[in-house]
């Protein structure tokens, strides 16, 4: 078990290694939609001006960098998996001048803090991808201070995300793909209304509070929101990887034909949710 443990993870980092220049690039996009999401989890987390928090499967550094701003006299300490997201989190705090944030490179199943280290834990989108959610909790509980928060959002029903089953329902529908796992990585392994209140509950955390967000995203056209998917979605990247080009094509047209009808005036508009998560060590 451990083996595959550690090769989830492995195969984790590479993506997400590999994907980052993607995120970088699409780094302002991102953050303005899923920035409801964040200020939900700062909200949640009852921030003061001397907290150290930390925020888990930080990526391109939000809702660390924003949180930073509140915790003036305190810290937030950002980790991840991935070396090239957290250079792109980095290099942000930089030229905005935030000096109380960090990043530290490593797993959330092995962090290398000590016990009783933070005052709040954050997570965003970041549980859908660990290879033991349990586990995973267990060490945001053990660096957690007694009363502390720990908030994290997932996303919620595929159903309610068309931003992302359009264009895998496209290369469903042109490639076989092999059915995952049962509890495998994936964006919808979490989405399950008391998937994560359960697993807050299975590790002893108390006041346990599960809500859903909603919002809509918005690309300037079909293309865009084509360009995006294709550079930072690592599953629509395989996929597309097990076409020919005419396949390739039809794909595209499917998933741009579905994209147009989804707004009057040229632009794409989806609409998304989550469900964010709140519990007290």
């Amino acid at each position: 078990m451990e083996q595959q443990l550690n090769q989830i993870r492995d195969q984790q980092r590479q993506t997400w290694d590999k994907f980052s220049p993607g995120w970088k690039k699409w780094d302002e996009l991102v953050l303005g939609w899923i920035a409801p999401v964040g200020d939900e989890l700062i909200r949640n987390a009852r921030l003061h001006d001397a907290c150290h928090l930390l925020d888990v499967a930080g990526g391109t550094g939000e809702p660390g960098l924003s949180a930073a701003r509140i915790v003036t006299r305190g810290k937030v300490t950002v980790i991840d998996l991935s070396d090239g997201m957290l250079e792109v989190a980095a290099e942000k705090a930089a030229r905005r001048g935030i000096v109380n944030f960090e990043t530290r490179q490593c797993d959330v199943g092995a962090m290398p803090f000590d016990d009783g280290s933070f005052d709040a834990v954050t997570c965003r989108f970041g549980f859908m991808f660990f290879p033991d959610i349990g586990l995973g909790l267990k060490e945001m509980k053990r660096v957690s201070k007694p009363g502390a928060r720990i908030c994290s959002a997932v996303w919620g029903a595929p159903e309610r995300n068309p931003w992302a089953t359009t264009v895998m329902s496209a290369i469903a529908a042109h490639v076989e793909m092999p059915p995952a796992a049962p509890g495998a990585p994936g964006l919808f392994r979490c989405a399950a209304p008391g998937f994560m209140a359960s697993a807050y509950q299975d590790a002893g955390l108390r006041n346990i509070v599960e809500t859903e967000i909603s919002g809509e995203v918005e690309f300037d056209s079909p293309g865009q929101y084509w360009l995006f998917m294709t550079e930072i979605a690592a599953p629509v990247v395989a996929g597309l990887a097990k076409t020919d080009e005419p396949t390739r094509d039809a794909i595209r047209d499917a998933v741009l034909s579905g994209a147009r009808q989804t707004s009057g005036n040229g632009k794409a508009r989806f609409n998304w949710s989550a469900r964010v998560i709140t519990g007290e060590r």
